[in-house]
């Protein structure tokens, strides 16, 4: 890969990172309607599917924060993709510098 792909897969990588600190409401789960007027909140906790009430103001909300929670997700695994290209896109021989030697505290 050459030096120009890496910069750009960095480039994206960045970018990806600014759109994450811009969610403000995450959540899982999933909204359904519940007759005449109500909605219900379903999520699994430790295995087990666990829901909950809402009104209409509530239903909106999490909507969004499971939309955000569900465009993060794919941000962060296109993240991990980019992030493993670069990993192994580095000469198979290269090592990492090794860090300078710190002398070690005295015991006494």
């Amino acid at each position: 890969m050459s030096e120009y792909e890496i910069k750009r897969l960095k480039d994206r990588c960045q970018e990806l990172a600014k759109e994450l600190g811009s969610f403000t409401l995450l959540s899982q789960g999933s909204v359904m309607p519940q007759p005449p007027t109500a909605w219900r909140w379903t999520r699994k906790v430790s295995g087990k599917t666990v829901s909950r009430g809402l009104n209409a103001a509530q239903a909106d909300l999490m909507k969004q924060a499971i939309n955000n929670q569900r465009k993060m997700d794919a941000i962060i695994d296109e993240m991990r993709a980019i992030s493993q290209k670069i990993i192994f896109a580095l000469p198979q021989n290269s090592q990492s510098p090794t860090p300078a030697k710190r002398p070690k505290p005295s015991l006494s």
